[in-house]
C-alpha cells in the first residue's frame, strides 16, 4: 500500500525555505562593505513602512499589503539578490522561482497572482509596497552614515535619483524627512514624552 503524502508536507517545506530567508545577505553589502540587514529583516521593516504609506494614503486593504510586502522577495531564496551592478550582467527567473516554492501549498494560487501584480506595478497596493522596499534602502542607509560610515567620496550618500522614482505621494515626503532625521532619537522622544518628572534629566 502506497505512503499516504501528507498535505502539510509541501507548506512545512516552504516555511523552512522563509526561515532561511535570515541566512540571504542583500547584495548591497559588497559595495558598501559594512554589514546591512538580511532579506528577512529587510522584509520586515518593508511591511511596516508600507503600511504606514497606506495609512497616510486612506488605503484601506491592509491585508493584501501586508500579503504582498510579505512576498515580495522570497523568490531569493533560489534567486540571488541583484543591485544596479549584477542586475547589468544577470538575470532572474522569480515567477518560477514563486511558481516552485508556492508548488502544493496552501498559498500557491493567491501568492503567485500577489506575486505577479507586485510585479506589474499597476495596482496603489503593489506602488505602496515598492515604494516602501526603496524607502527601506534609504532607511538602513542613514543607519550607516549615522555610524560613520562616510561611503560616497567622503560623503554620506544619498539616493537623490530614488526621489522622482515613489509612486505616492507619502513615500517623498519620507523620503525628505529621512533625509535630515536621527535614526537614534526615538528612544530620547520616548524618554522625554512618557517619563516620570523626576527621571527627565
Amino acid at each position: 500500500m502506497a505512503k499516504r503524502k501528507s498535505k502539510l508536507l509541501a507548506d512545512i517545506h516552504l516555511l523552512y525555505e522563509l526561515r532561511s530567508l535570515r541566512f540571504v545577505d542583500r547584495t548591497w553589502r559588497q559595495y558598501l562593505q559594512v554589514d546591512v540587514a538580511n532579506n528577512a529583516e529587510h522584509i520586515f521593516s518593508v511591511i511596516w513602512i508600507a503600511l504606514a504609506i497606506a495609512r497616510h494614503e486612506g488605503i484601506k486593504n491592509e491585508e493584501k499589503i501586508i500579503k504582498m510586502a510579505l512576498l515580495h522577495d522570497v523568490a531569493e531564496t533560489r534567486t540571488p539578490d541583484t543591485n544596479y551592478v549584477s542586475k547589468i550582467y544577470s538575470s532572474r527567473d522569480e515567477d518560477k522561482a514563486i511558481a516552485h516554492m508556492l508548488e502544493d501549498t496552501v498559498f500557491a494560487k493567491e501568492f503567485e497572482e500577489l506575486f505577479r501584480e507586485y510585479e506589474e506595478r499597476k495596482t496603489i497596493e503593489s506602488k505602496i509596497v515598492k515604494d516602501a522596499d526603496n524607502l527601506d534602502v534609504d532607511f538602513e542607509l542613514s543607519e550607516i552614515v549615522y555610524r560613520g560610515h562616510n561611503i560616497k567620496k567622503g560623503k554620506p550618500w544619498k539616493r537623490l535619483n530614488v526621489r522622482k522614482n515613489f509612486f505616492t505621494k507619502t513615500a517623498g515626503l519620507m523620503w525628505d524627512e529621512l533625509q535630515a532625521a536621527n535614526p537614534t532619537y526615538w528612544h530620547q522622544v520616548a524618554h522625554e514624552k512618557f517619563a516620570a518628572p523626576k527621571d527627565r534629566k
